[in-house]
C-alpha cells in the first residue's frame, strides 16, 4: 500500500470507490446516485490530504481532512493508508488513525473506530512506532466496532458490532460483541448474517 499514486491512479481509485458504493449499497442504484454517499465523499476527500501528506504538505492535508470531517462526520487522519475499494457506509462517526492501514475490500459500517490504546502507552512507544491496526483485505467491521492499538486483523475476520478488539484476529475468524473469536460460517453471506444479529448494520 505504501506507492506513490500519480494523477491517473487517483482517478481510477476514486472510480472504483464510486463502483464499489454501488455493489455494496442496496439503498444505491446508479453511479449517479452513490456521488451523494457520505461515505464516498469522505474516502475521496481522504485520497486527496493522504497525497498531501505523503508529498509533505502536512499542514493542507489536515485542513482537507478537518473538512471533510464537518461535511461527512467521519475522520481520517491524512496519514491513514486506504486500500482499494474501501466502503465506509454510513459515514457517521468513523474514526481512523494516523498510522491505521487499510486493506482492499474492506467494509466498516458507522461508529466504527481503528484508534490507538492512548497516549500513556504511544507515548513509550520507540519514534515511528505503530500505534493504530491493520486491517486485512476483505475484513468488515459492523456498527461501533472498536480496534485499538498496533494489531492485525486477519483477511476476511468479521469484527461484530459492538465489538472491541485489542489483540491480533486471525484469518477468517469472527468477533462478537463478547470479545471471543470464533471460526466462521462456511460462507461469508453465512458470516455476514450471523454478526448482523449483533446489532444493526
Amino acid at each position: 500500500m505504501r506507492t506513490r499514486h500519480s494523477v491517473g491512479d487517483l482517478v481510477r481509485l476514486m472510480a472504483e470507490d464510486l463502483d464499489v458504493v454501488v455493489e455494496r449499497d442496496p439503498s444505491v442504484r446508479s453511479r449517479r446516485e452513490a456521488l451523494g454517499h457520505p461515505g464516498l465523499r469522505a474516502v475521496w476527500a481522504h485520497r486527496v490530504a493522504h497525497a498531501l501528506h505523503r508529498s509533505g504538505h502536512r499542514a493542507l492535508a489536515r485542513w482537507a481532512a478537518r473538512r471533510a470531517r464537518r461535511r461527512t462526520g467521519v475522520e481520517i487522519h491524512p496519514g491513514a493508508e486506504l486500500g482499494r475499494r474501501v466502503l465506509v457506509d454510513h459515514g457517521a462517526a468513523v474514526v481512523i488513525g494516523e498510522t491505521a492501514r487499510v486493506g482492499d475490500d474492506v467494509t466498516m459500517y458507522h461508529q466504527v473506530t481503528l484508534g490507538a490504546v492512548g497516549w500513556w502507552a504511544d507515548n513509550a512507544r520507540p519514534p515511528g512506532a505503530r500505534r493504530h491496526p491493520v486491517v486485512g483485505p476483505g475484513v468488515v467491521l459492523g456498527t461501533n466496532a472498536t480496534v485499538l492499538g498496533p494489531v492485525s486483523i486477519g483477511e476476511r475476520a468479521v469484527i461484530g458490532a459492538m465489538a472491541v478488539v485489542t489483540h491480533d484476529v486471525p484469518p477468517g475468524a469472527r468477533v462478537r460483541a463478547a470479545s471471543s473469536v470464533v471460526r466462521p460460517p462456511l460462507s461469508l453471506a453465512e458470516n455476514l448474517r450471523a454478526v448482523a444479529s449483533a446489532g444493526s448494520w
